[in-house]
């Protein structure tokens, strides 16, 4: 009897080592690559101890509250280490979720939420998350240009009905901002604001439902990313607060824009360099500087973006419509643009092409340029402020814009009297149907320096 008591004690105590060593073993080589940080440190902070698949204190069914990693919500308390606790177990979690409760305010630092994570990862956001109010609330060691940064994660989610809170008004006010000097000019000094959210280096992407307000600079921002489909979310922030985008693009392939409504400071989406298949569909934008692709071509650089669609949107009070606007000296190509089925009310430069795009007054004449072709207007409806002309075609001087076509375009002042000439400049097109305003500037045919140079190079 003695024997077998020994055998059972051997047993299972070599059995317990084998299966629970075998298991911290797994759970840290599976964690090693899957990290949060504030965005100053460059160093890796420690693994935290991840919680017990079993623990339901901590999570239920693949769900982490962050409150179970010692978040308070109450927007004061700095609950940063508890969002990258919750981050570095979800994410290692086979469709895991990282939960932001309704009912609660979480304050967190700049961070960078860092992949790869486990597929279908969701980041769902029921609560209110926000940065520290101001730049003298900002700790100096920590990024000014960036808040929330998600690193190489695909196939993940940001979703939710809760609250991005940006508390930009205090970064507006630097007296760097647009504006905000003395006598309404701008003080060439530093001035570095927060991205709110940025997404960089990552794939097949889901943002939906989210309200998102006052970002201090873009409220979302897209860098070398491919498949990112955004839904039903509401972008909201001052019209006068500056370059407070609300979503900008740059080296981001194969993008769909639905069914959500920006109002800001600047453009409602922002489409950069290198972009290409980019579909945007029931926007709801302004007030706000409209729907740009651009700004293009600034120090002399190559800008290539192709296959950009723009349809059943609505453009209201706001600066621009329908935007291109490339800077001087650039090069490269854009082609395949197509806008169709806006209504535009009371809008200033509802349609404008602007390929001198200048910040400043002191922009030097050169003869480089970024090639614009094959630019569709179709369906363009409805008033215009009658400051600017409703239609602007001002192409480069030495690299003129062809095969722009317009169709079904009716544009009448919200106020005051019809302004009858459209501006075009080195603009190369057709009308395929009558226009109100008519449009008589356009040039027709290839011009012989676009058929003998080899402009355009993408």
């Amino acid at each position: 009897m003695v024997s077998f008591r020994l055998f059972l004690l051997v047993f299972y105590f070599t059995f317990g080592v084998i299966m629970f060593g075998g298991q911290a073993r797994y759970h840290h080589h599976h964690k090693r690559h899957k990290h949060s940080h504030h965005a100053s440190q460059i160093s890796m902070p420690p693994e935290a101890s991840a919680p017990s698949p079993d623990d339901n204190s901590n999570t239920y069914n693949g769900t982490y509250d962050v409150r179970m990693f010692g978040a308070v919500g109450d927007g004061v308390t700095d609950d940063t280490e508890a969002f990258k606790t919750a981050w570095d177990n979800a994410c290692q979690t086979d469709a895991g979720v990282l939960l932001v409760p309704y009912g609660y305010t979480f304050m967190i630092q700049s961070t960078i939420f860092t992949g790869p994570c486990e597929t279908g990862f969701v980041f769902q956001v029921d609560g209110t998350i926000m940065p520290p109010d101001g730049p003298d609330s900002w700790p100096k060691n920590y990024s000014r240009r960036q808040w929330l940064v998600f690193y190489r994660v695909d196939e993940m989610s940001l979703q939710g009905g809760g609250l991005i809170d940006g508390r930009g008004e205090e970064w507006w006010n630097l007296p760097c901002k647009p504006h905000k000097g003395a006598n309404g000019t701008t003080l060439r000094e530093p001035c570095d604001s927060p991205i709110a959210i940025r997404f960089f280096m990552s794939n097949n992407l889901r943002v939906q439902g989210l309200k998102i307000r006052n970002s201090p600079q873009f409220h979302f921002r897209f860098d070398n990313c491919r498949n990112v489909h955004i839904e039903s979310i509401h972008i909201t922030a001052p019209a006068l607060s500056p370059n407070t985008d609300g979503i900008h693009i740059e080296n981001t392939n194969n993008v769909e824009i639905y069914n959500s409504v920006i109002s800001n400071g600047d453009d409602c989406v922002s489409i950069g360099s290198g972009c290409y298949d980019v579909d945007i569909r029931n926007l709801t934008c302004g007030p706000g500087h409209g729907i740009s692709l651009g700004s293009l071509g600034n120090h002399n650089s190559r800008a290539c973006a192709s296959n950009i669609t723009v349809r059943d949107s609505v453009i209201k009070n706001s600066d621009n419509g329908v935007r291109i606007k490339t800077w001087q000296g650039g090069s490269g190509a854009v082609s395949g643009v197509t806008f169709e089925n806006i209504h535009m009310d009371n809008v200033r430069n509802p349609i404008i092409i602007d390929q001198f795009y200048c910040l400043s007054k002191d922009c030097e004449n050169r003869t480089s340029a970024v090639y614009l072709s094959d630019i569709q207007y179709v369906g363009i409806k409805g008033t215009y402020d009658i400051r600017s002309p409703p239609m602007h075609f001002g192409c480069s001087d030495s690299v003129p814009c062809t095969n722009i076509t317009i169709s079904d375009v009716e544009l009448l002042p919200a106020k005051g009297d019809v302004v009858l000439d459209p501006f075009c400049w080195n603009a190369y097109g057709q009308l395929q149907t009558l226009t109100i305003p008519p449009v008589s500037c356009l040039l027709e045919g290839i011009p012989q320096s676009v058929l003998e140079n080899d402009i355009g190079y993408c």
